[in-house]
């Protein structure tokens, strides 16, 4: 059997599509993994390069495959679309990628580390703190416009309805939860985070 040279494969939370081709084009190899097969089946594998869509859980494969010796390059889906041939499934998906990687002119994502991941996920944990900070006051704002009573936004907005009197004691609690929620959602995504490494190439 020919030595595989590229491999496309179509990553997913279970079951896994493998594509694989040597030097010349022809296909060598077209299977589905189960998750606990797919670091297995590569080890196997003699270097080759390997190319996968950016997409959820892309880097962790991407790492875990260059640890095995392997030539990972992660490409936008956008970029792999044009090259489906056939229905959208794994087999066209992976052999699409396949197809891919090898383009010259092909756009790459560079493949991040686990400290650069991290640091993506706090910012974006910090943006949705905010998102739901800004979506509580402005909700509860509009519930009590409802019964004529009206403020501004933010913090003062709420301040300044839990001093108008006419509000009712299940009205008032639920303003005193609001502001509640909005402190501690203004001191988690206040928090300083740190600016993520450059990347390597």
């Amino acid at each position: 059997m020919e030595k595989i040279a590229t491999v496309g494969l179509d990553i997913a939370k279970s079951v896994f599509q493998v594509h694989g081709v040597d030097a010349a084009g022809e296909v060598l190899v077209r299977k589905r993994l189960c998750r606990a097969r797919v670091i297995p089946f590569f080890a196997k594998l003699p270097r080759c390069l390997v190319g996968i869509e950016a997409c959820s859980t892309s880097h962790h494969w991407a790492r875990e495959l260059i640890a095995l010796g392997h030539d990972v390059r992660l490409m936008p889906a956008q970029y792999v679309k044009p090259y489906v041939k056939r229905g959208k499934n794994d087999a066209a998906d992976a052999e699409a990628i396949c197809e891919a990687v090898t383009r010259p002119a092909m756009r790459f994502v560079t493949v991040k580390t686990p400290e650069q991941q991290s640091v993506m996920m706090l910012h974006r944990v910090r943006l949705m703190l905010n998102r739901q900070r800004t979506q509580l006051s402005n909700a509860t704002r509009a519930h009590m416009s409802e019964f004529g009573i009206v403020a501004p936004v933010g913090r003062i907005g709420l301040e300044r309805l839990l001093a108008i009197s006419r509000i009712s004691p299940a009205g008032r609690s639920r303003i005193s939860a609001a502001r509640s929620d909005r402190g501690r959602r203004s001191r988690a995504g206040d928090q300083p985070h740190p600016s993520p490494s450059a990347p390597t190439t």
